[in-house]
Formats: C-alpha cells, sequence, structure tokens
C-alpha cells in the first residue's frame, strides 16, 4: 500500500509540473520574426564568422533588429543581397565582390631558407621558430593552416606558397585572421593587377631574401599612365579605384611580380 502511495504521489507531480512547464512556456514564449529564418535560408550556411557574428543565424536576427547592414554577409551573392533587401523592405545595394590574396611570390625556388623545417604542419608553431624557416619575414610560410581555417576550401599550397581558388574565395576572411605573417588581404575580385610581395624592406635587403620580392624600384609607378600604383614604405601598392588594368606596372616589373 505504501509503494503505491509513494508511485500516485510521484505521478502526481510529475503530471503537475509537467503541466506547469506546459503553461510557462505558453506565458513565456517569444514568437520569433519570421523574417529571421527567411533571410537565414539566403545566407550561405558556413558559419565562417566572417560577418563578425557567431554564425549565420546570429547575422541573420542582427540584420532583422537593425543590428547589421543587408550586406554584412562577405559571402552572401549580390541576387541574396537583393532578396535579403526585399524582406527587408529596403533598396537592394550591389556589393562589391572581393576575393583574398596571397602577397608572396615566395615559392621554394626563390625564396631563402634559413633552415629546415621538419615539425608541426603549421605556420602558427614554425612561425614560433624565429619567425619561420624563410629568410623573409613577410614571407608566406606555405604549412597550409590557411587551407585547414577556410570554410569554403578555396586555398590550396602550390610549391610552398598558398593560393587562393577565386571562384570558390568568399572573402570571409578567415585565412586573413589565422596567417601569422599577415601576407593575405582582400582586394577586388576583378582586380585586373595585383601585387605578389608584401615584404617593405629596402631593396638590397629584400634582394638577399627573395629573388622575386618587390625592391620599390618605382619603374611602376613612373611607367603607370592612371597613376593607379605607387611605392610606399618600399612596396608598389595599387589603388583599384584607380586602376584600369591597362597592364603597363606588369610589363615593367623587373621582378615579374605584379600578376
Amino acid at each position: 500500500m505504501q509503494i503505491l502511495t509513494a508511485v500516485l504521489v510521484l505521478g502526481g507531480l510529475g503530471i503537475l509540473f509537467g503541466a506547469l512547464l506546459g503553461v510557462a512556456a505558453i506565458l513565456f514564449h517569444v514568437k520569433e520574426d519570421a523574417r529571421i529564418a527567411q533571410i537565414a535560408e539566403l545566407l550561405p550556411g558556413a558559419n565562417c564568422g566572417g560577418c563578425g557574428y557567431a554564425g549565420c543565424a546570429n547575422l541573420a536576427a542582427a540584420i532583422v533588429n537593425g543590428e547589421a547592414p543587408i550586406t554584412a554577409c562577405p559571402g552572401c551573392s549580390n541576387e541574396n543581397t537583393a532578396k535579403i533587401a526585399e524582406i527587408m523592405g529596403a533598396a537592394a545595394v550591389e556589393k562589391k565582390r572581393m576575393r583574398a590574396y596571397v602577397k608572396c611570390s615566395g615559392v621554394k625556388d626563390t625564396a631563402v631558407e634559413k633552415y629546415i623545417y621538419t615539425g608541426v604542419e603549421d605556420c602558427l608553431v614554425a612561425a614560433r621558430l624565429g619567425g619561420g624557416m624563410k629568410a623573409c619575414s613577410s614571407a608566406c610560410l606555405g604549412l597550409g593552416t590557411c587551407v585547414k581555417a577556410c570554410p569554403f576550401d578555396a586555398l590550396r599550397i602550390e610549391n610552398g606558397v598558398a593560393v587562393v581558388d577565386e571562384m570558390k574565395c568568399t572573402a570571409c576572411g578567415k585565412c586573413m585572421q589565422i596567417c601569422p605573417k599577415g601576407v593575405i588581404e582582400l582586394v577586388p575580385a576583378e582586380a585586373k593587377a595585383v601585387v605578389g610581395c608584401h615584404n617593405k624592406d629596402k631593396g638590397a635587403v629584400v634582394n638577399k631574401l627573395c629573388s622575386v620580392g618587390c625592391i620599390g624600384c618605382k619603374l611602376c609607378e613612373k611607367a603607370c599612365p592612371a597613376e593607379a600604383i605607387h611605392v610606399e614604405n618600399n612596396l608598389a601598392v595599387i589603388d583599384y579605384d584607380k586602376c584600369t588594368g591597362c597592364g603597363v606596372c606588369k610589363g615593367k616589373c623587373p621582378r615579374k611580380i605584379i600578376l
């Protein structure tokens, strides 16, 4: 009889607590804005974090709440961005598509190495050993840390240097954030010229480190008819708003690193 009473009491309490939880769920339910789910479906779903939010769902909520702009997702196409604008009742804004670019041409045959590295295949680890195996302090170490970090499989290692697949890159910035050398930057997807070097040492020093590094000779700067390229801190820098893609700088560069 005691056992039966205990079972009935516990059963009754279970039913009571269940009912209370059900009532609480109804009373305290927060209705989610339907637009959040609609926008989340238009985002890539890679949860890359390139927008600054922890996942696509969080970005969708931020857009709906007015905390993030409609164009916040770097991997979202102009078509989907326009659809998001329509959902939000805003004017469509066409984004300027960007892509990551590795500013280093120091492959195994051109970059001087200080020592033979046989450790963990990770740039962050190698960089702790005297800045890495390459003599150039700005060189890509080519151990693939950026490759592993890319959620879109847009990077690969070729002859000791990371290379970006322009068709796959969404400019999420993951590779830029993790690169210990800071040699990856975002450039316009339609850029007709890029400088394949990141070293800001003087030309005489660069010559000792890499046979293809920029020596700041200014031949490209003097030749550019649009004044779109200038040498800043011993390194050629392109102004993409002015660049017409004429290719004159490429032909003048003695190191052939304007690509």
